[in-house]
């Protein structure tokens, strides 16, 4: 199923050293690119800078940092893709509580190297869920009404 989504591109510099065969190797910055595609599910209207300013006041807490001091990094390692799964987590809750969905994250550490979280499956089977509850509700209102139609009009007798 398609949605109207819209797409927001933040960045985020911070350093981060990695754990590799348990040996911590060297820290090192990066300019990290941050892709929401997101699903808008509530039909009021909305200004996008409160989503914008939102996701940049929860990025502000990594920014110029050293990801390896700042939880939940000090436990995990802080891997392209963990802090992908860390920001997808956060994220969802943040967006959701203003009426939002996060569709896909896209994190990217250089130019040429992304991970990437596709959420619009789950999406999708949530949106045919929903669908089949919607039926299933309409039948049901066309049930009682039926019945009530007979009632009444055996009333009318």
């Amino acid at each position: 199923m398609k949605y109207s989504q819209y797409k927001f591109k933040f960045y985020l510099n911070a350093n981060h050293a990695i754990y590799l065969g348990g040996v911590l190797g060297q820290n090192h910055p990066h300019t990290w690119e941050i892709i929401l595609d997101t699903v808008k599910v509530s039909s009021d209207f909305i200004q996008f800078d409160f989503i914008e300013k939102s996701v940049e006041e929860f990025i502000d807490g990594f920014q110029d940092t050293d990801l390896n001091t700042i939880e939940p990094f000090t436990v995990t390692n802080p891997t392209l893709e963990n802090l992908c799964e860390f920001f997808k987590t956060e994220l969802e809750k943040l967006l959701g509580s203003h009426g939002w969905l996060l569709s896909r994250i896209e994190v990217s550490e250089t130019p040429t190297r992304s991970y990437i979280i596709d959420r619009s499956d789950e999406i999708d089977k949530l949106n045919a869920s929903d669908k089949e509850a919607q039926e299933a509700s309409r039948s049901i209102d066309n049930t009682a009404d039926e019945i009530l139609d007979a009632i009444l009009g055996s009333n009318k007798s």
